[in-house]
C-alpha cells in the first residue's frame, strides 16, 4: 500500500463561497448554531457518520471526524460574494429557511460576514440583477481582483488555508468551447474577454492560481474543461463536481440502485418539482433549466445502463420538470411516478412524494465537501477527486471514466479512500475470511 502523509490541520481554514444566499446562510448559520450547542449538524457524514475499520469481529466503528485529521468547526472561518450586498445575518433571514429563533442566536457572528463584490453576467443568470459587482475592463481584471481577495481575506482572518465551495446560481446551459480546450486558450480568453468565459470558471481559475481547491455546487459549464483541469494538474490541487447532490436526485440514487439489484425493469420516471427560492426563479429561464435538466437526466442514465441490460432499461421515458412556485419559499416538493415491470412483464408502478427543504439538504453538504477538500490537500491529492462522487448529481471523472451515480458504491468508494488515507485495510464485504476460519478450526 502507498505511504500517505497527511498533514495535521492546524490554524484556521478559510471557507470562502460565490453566492452568499440560502444554501450558504443555511450552512453558515448550521454550524455556527452547532459551536454553540443549539443545534446538531445532522447530514453531516464528517460531524454525526461512523466508518468501520477492519473486521466485522473488532467492532471499531469511530466517528468520519475522529478517524481522519479534519479541520475542527471552531477553527472555521466564512466569507465570500454575493451580488448582492445583504449582510448574511439579513440573507438568512430573507432566504427564509432557518427559524427566526435559531438565526437571532447566531445574529452576532452573521452580521460580520459581508460579502465581496461578485463578477457577475447576465447572460449567464438572466432572472437575477446584480448591484454588488466588479467591474472591470478584461476579465483577467475581474480574475486579478478576485485572486487579491482571496489573498486579503486569508490575511485578514489569519488563515493558514482555505477552500472554495461553489453555492451560487445555476449559469444558462452552453458547452465546451475551443477557448476551454487548453489553459494557453483560457489564458487569451481572459484578456480578450471570451463570451464562453463564464463567471463561474473565473472564480474556479482565480482559486486554482491562489492554490485553492475548488468545489463545484452547481451543474454549471465550469471546472470539467480541460483548461482548468490542466490547471489543477499545474498547481497540485484538488477540484471536484458537480452539481449538489439534493432532493429528488438524491431519492433517485437510492431507489434506482434497488430495481437494478433486483433485476426489475424500468419503462418510465417522471419526476417534477415545484419550488420558490432564488434557484427557483433563475432554472425558470429554459437556458438556465437545461443545464439543470442534463445534470439530472444523467444520474439514471448511469445507474441504469441500456447498453449492458437493454431487455430492462433500453426503452425509459425519462422526464424531467421543474417549476417555480413563489409561495413554497425555499421548501420544494418533488415528484415521482415510475413505471416498473417484473416477472414475465407483469407492470407496476411506485410514486414519491418527497416534501423536503433544498438548503437544509445541502448546508451538511457544502460542511463535508470543504473539509474533504481540505484534507485532499493535506493528503496531496490534486486534480479530480473522484471519490467525492458520493456528494453531486454529475460527479466529475476522467475523460475515459464514466461516472459512478449509485450511491452506495459511492459511499463505498469514499469510506475506502479515507481507510487509504489512514494506511487501514480496505473493505471489500467478501465476507468469505470469516467462514474460512471457522471451517480451518473445524477441521483442526
Amino acid at each position: 500500500m502507498k505511504d500517505i502523509i497527511v498533514q495535521p490541520a492546524t490554524g484556521k481554514l478559510g471557507i470562502l463561497m460565490p453566492g452568499m444566499g440560502a444554501v450558504a446562510t443555511t450552512f453558515v448559520a448550521g454550524v455556527l448554531a452547532s459551536r454553540k450547542g443549539i443545534a446538531q449538524p445532522t447530514g453531516s457524514l464528517t460531524q454525526t457518520a461512523n466508518i468501520r475499520i477492519g473486521k466485522r469481529t473488532e467492532n471499531r466503528n469511530p466517528k468520519i471526524k475522529d478517524f481522519v485529521p479534519l479541520a475542527n468547526l471552531n477553527d472555521l472561518v466564512f466569507g465570500g460574494w454575493d451580488v448582492y450586498s445583504d449582510s448574511m445575518y439579513d440573507a438568512a433571514v430573507n432566504a427564509g429557511v432557518l427559524e427566526r429563533g435559531l438565526i437571532e442566536q447566531v445574529k452576532d457572528e452573521l452580521e460580520l460576514i459581508k460579502p465581496m463584490k461578485a463578477v457577475f453576467d447576465k447572460r449567464y443568470v438572466k432572472n437575477l440583477d446584480g448591484t454588488n459587482v466588479k467591474t472591470g475592463a478584461t476579465k483577467q481584471d475581474l480574475v486579478d481582483a478576485l485572486i487579491e481577495d482571496i489573498d486579503n481575506f486569508k490575511i485578514a482572518n489569519d488563515c493558514e488555508r482555505l477552500v472554495m465551495v461553489w453555492c451560487g446560481s445555476t449559469e444558462i446551459y452552453h458547452e465546451a468551447k475551443e477557448v476551454h480546450a487548453s489553459l494557453e486558450n483560457f489564458e487569451a480568453g481572459l484578456l480578450n474577454n471570451d463570451p464562453d468565459i463564464a463567471p463561474s470558471m473565473m472564480y474556479a481559475y482565480a482559486a486554482l492560481k491562489s492554490n485553492v481547491p475548488f468545489a463545484m455546487g452547481a451543474p454549471n459549464l465550469c471546472l470539467d474543461i480541460p483548461a482548468l483541469e490542466e490547471l489543477a494538474k499545474i498547481t497540485e490541487t484538488p477540484i471536484a463536481g458537480k452539481d449538489f447532490k439534493t432532493g429528488q436526485t438524491l431519492m433517485k440514487t437510492i431507489v434506482a440502485p434497488g430495481l437494478r439489484a433486483r433485476a426489475l425493469g424500468v419503462r418510465g420516471w417522471f419526476s417534477t418539482n415545484i419550488l420558490g427560492n432564488r434557484d427557483g426563479l433563475v432554472l425558470d429561464a429554459p437556458e438556465n433549466f437545461k443545464t439543470k435538466e442534463v445534470s439530472k437526466g444523467n444520474v439514471l442514465d448511469g445507474i441504469l445502463d441500456a447498453r449492458i441490460n437493454p431487455e430492462l432499461y433500453g426503452d425509459i421515458h425519462h422526464k424531467v420538470r421543474i417549476e417555480y412556485y413563489p409561495p413554497l419559499g425555499d421548501n420544494k416538493e418533488g415528484w415521482d411516478n415510475i413505471d416498473i415491470f417484473g416477472w414475465l412483464g407483469y407492470q407496476m408502478q411506485i410514486k414519491i412524494n418527497f416534501l423536503c427543504r433544498d438548503s437544509i439538504l445541502a448546508a451538511p453538504i457544502v460542511l463535508d465537501l470543504a473539509l474533504f477538500m481540505d484534507l485532499a490537500k493535506r493528503s496531496n491529492l490534486s486534480g479530480i477527486q473522484e471519490w467525492l462522487s458520493f456528494y453531486w448529481k454529475a460527479p466529475q471523472t476522467l475523460p475515459e471514466l464514466e461516472p459512478i451515480h449509485d450511491i452506495f458504491k459511492q459511499l463505498e468508494k469514499l469510506e475506502n479512500t479515507l481507510r487509504y488515507l489512514m494506511g487501514e485495510e480496505l473493505i471489500t464485504n467478501l465476507g468469505m475470511d470469516y467462514y474460512e476460519d471457522v471451517d480451518a478450526e473445524v477441521e483442526l
